[in-house]
């Protein structure tokens, strides 16, 4: 199998991107968090539905040039910054993930169903797999390590998965908080309901256009938005600190990603809700929650001290 993998990788990368792997430390900060978790499990299994949906997304996306309309593009523009912003960099990456801030269940629930209609996982596998990035960045054990080329990272380790009982041991090692709780147990098994809901109250409310802009339009921009922080974020850039990984800070991603692409900051200080540490470093999904504090929704929210900063730099 894994001769397989690498020759369909290899045959859609080209030889000469396939870099060699190199071992880095983990991540000391996030060690904590994740105590001794071992390296992670072979994903040898090529996952056809996730090519096959991919691409149906992707074709149906195209379709938005014969099914536009204003309304259509207003539409997606919000339910990406809902889904995609809210949803998956505030809810799924910084408060479930690495609990940067506390808020009330009720909205932790809400931020997960948002991140559930982005469709890039449910929340106990989405967070699994992150927590387990940060604890193997970019090296072996990573699931999306940037040394095994730019596709690799940006979104063909998609089409290679864990098998179901080594994915239900990834859960229950990397995101144990998350899989004792019952309304997570649920949405685990049901993640994908709410987006069927939506899209059919998207084609009641709009029509075909409001399906292909809303759905297949607003998901591919989520997801290669998302995408790019593992890829373009570990490429491109510069660097504020001397991580021992290949993270950057992208301003372009950044943009795109509502402050998810200052990754060199967020990979210095993994537990930090502020990923923009400089004046200049935009980071919205920071502003929300800043927002949510004012209006009491949030607290205990951690950032970087003056002291951390500079032990970091040294």
């Amino acid at each position: 199998m894994e001769k397989l993998k690498t020759a369909v990788t290899i045959a859609i990368l080209g030889a000469g991107d396939m870099e060699t792997m190199a071992s880095a430390l983990p991540m000391g900060s996030l060690k904590k968090q994740l105590g001794s978790a071992p390296a992670d499990l072979d994903r040898d299994q090529f996952a056809v539905s996730n090519v096959v949906f991919l691409i149906i997304i992707h074709a149906g996306a195209l379709l938005s040039a014969w099914r536009a309309s204003w309304t259509a593009v207003a539409m997606c523009l919000v339910l990406h910054a809902v889904c995609g912003g809210l949803g998956i960099g505030v809810g799924y990456h910084r408060l479930l993930t690495h609990r940067s801030f506390k808020c009330p269940r009720a909205l932790e629930y809400m931020l997960a169903l948002l991140g559930c209609l982005s469709l890039e996982s449910a929340p106990t596998y989405w967070v699994a797999q992150h927590r387990q990035h940060h604890r193997y960045p970019d090296q072996p054990g990573d699931p999306h390590s940037a040394r095994e080329g730019f596709w690799w990272s940006h979104m063909l380790w998609i089409a290679w998965i864990p098998s179901r009982d080594s994915a239900e041991k990834l859960q229950r090692r990397y995101a144990p908080d998350l899989v004792r709780m019952p309304f997570y147990q649920l949405l685990s098994r049901f993640w994908v309901v709410p987006s069927i809901v939506q899209g059919v109250l998207l084609y009641l409310l709009g029509g075909a256009p409001f399906v292909v802009w809303g759905m297949c339009v607003r998901l591919v921009l989520c997801y290669h938005s998302t995408w790019l922080v593992n890829s373009a974020s570990h490429r491109f850039g510069y660097r504020n600190f001397p991580v021992e990984d290949l993270s950057t800070n992208c301003w372009w991603v950044a943009l795109l990603a509502y402050g998810e692409g200052w990754h060199n900051n967020h990979h210095a200080f993994p537990t930090s809700a502020r990923h923009g540490l400089k004046f200049w470093e935009i980071d919205p999904a920071y502003a929300f929650i800043r927002l949510l504090k004012a209006v009491g929704l949030a607290w205990d929210i951690k950032t970087v001290t003056p002291n951390e900063l500079q032990l970091r730099l040294r």
